[in-house]
């Protein structure tokens, strides 16, 4: 794998990053709806009551289609980018708009992945660092959609984190077990002191598995840097919100996405930046 060429492993890496960043369109958007379906079935059996027939729905069928006509998107309709741009953002069939988020997180697909393999090559640390990436980039837009960060992703991110730093890929293996845990512990601590003093919840569950499986990927030393990280952004977004947009203050934030981007910064540049509070 060391015989590649770089120049070539980067570009590779974006095609398929546009492509795995189309795919993270359908996960965004049927994953929470999967759930929710999921959740009726459970709560219609709990009843006692047979659970309403319905077609299968999951990531692969029925076929992608535009929600306000029905038409049936085809292979050449779902180029990454291109075809968004050869439409000019409208469906082929009713010319309902089609939303610019689904070329922005392909756009960012493949720039997450061209980008590690270009700083960590075609190796298991640049393959895994595309993985963790994109799942985030997933996580992102439920959380901002939904407020919720599901555990079919968090859960399976913890644990891939630690199988990857069996072998010391991004930080030594106790380092990785004890951000897992520390990041669990530490946003679960400061969810129950708030409720406490203030009698509500200030964040989801989903939080602290998302800053686990960060602390499990980047081990513990990177949690104090992602914590400060993602309360500076996420306060500066609200802040933004409150003055430029009316948004009602008390209206609750989705703290995921500002978790997600203090762990790609921590990814990319977070031992320099460890190393001005841990020499």
């Amino acid at each position: 794998m060391t015989n590649i060429d770089p120049l070539f492993a980067t570009f590779a890496a974006l095609a398929a990053g546009l492509c795995i960043g189309s795919f993270l369109n359908v996960v965004i958007h049927r994953l929470p709806q999967m759930l929710e379906r999921g959740w009726q079935v459970q709560c219609a059996e709990l009843r006692g009551e047979e659970p309403a027939a319905a077609p299968a729905y999951n990531l692969v069928v029925p076929r992608s289609a535009c929600p306000a006509c029905g038409h049936r998107i085809s292979a050449l309709e779902n180029v990454p980018i291109v075809s968004w741009l050869a439409l000019r953002g409208r469906c082929s069939a009713c010319k309902a708009p089609i939303s610019a988020r689904y070329p922005v997180v392909e756009l960012l697909g493949g720039l997450f992945a061209a980008y590690a393999i270009w700083r960590f090559g075609v190796t298991p640390k640049g393959v895994s660092a595309c993985v963790l990436l994109w799942t985030l980039l997933a996580l992102t837009f439920i959380d901002f959609d939904t407020q919720y960060l599901p555990d079919n992703l968090t859960l399976p991110l913890v644990w891939a984190g630690l199988l990857v730093n069996l072998w010391g890929t991004f930080t030594p293996i106790a380092a990785a077990v004890i951000g897992a845990v520390a990041g669990y512990l530490s946003l679960w601590t400061i969810y129950w002191l708030f409720k406490l003093i203030r009698g509500k919840e200030g964040m989801g569950y989903g939080d602290f598995k998302l800053l686990a499986a960060l602390g499990a990927w980047l081990g513990w030393q990177m949690l104090p840097l992602i914590v400060l990280l993602s309360s500076v952004v996420g306060a500066l977004i609200g802040l933004a919100l409150i003055v430029f947009k009316g948004r009602d203050h008390t209206v609750p934030l989705a703290f995921g996405p500002y978790l997600a981007v203090a762990g790609v910064i921590a990814l990319f540049w977070g031992p320099p930046l460890v190393a001005l509070y841990l020499p």
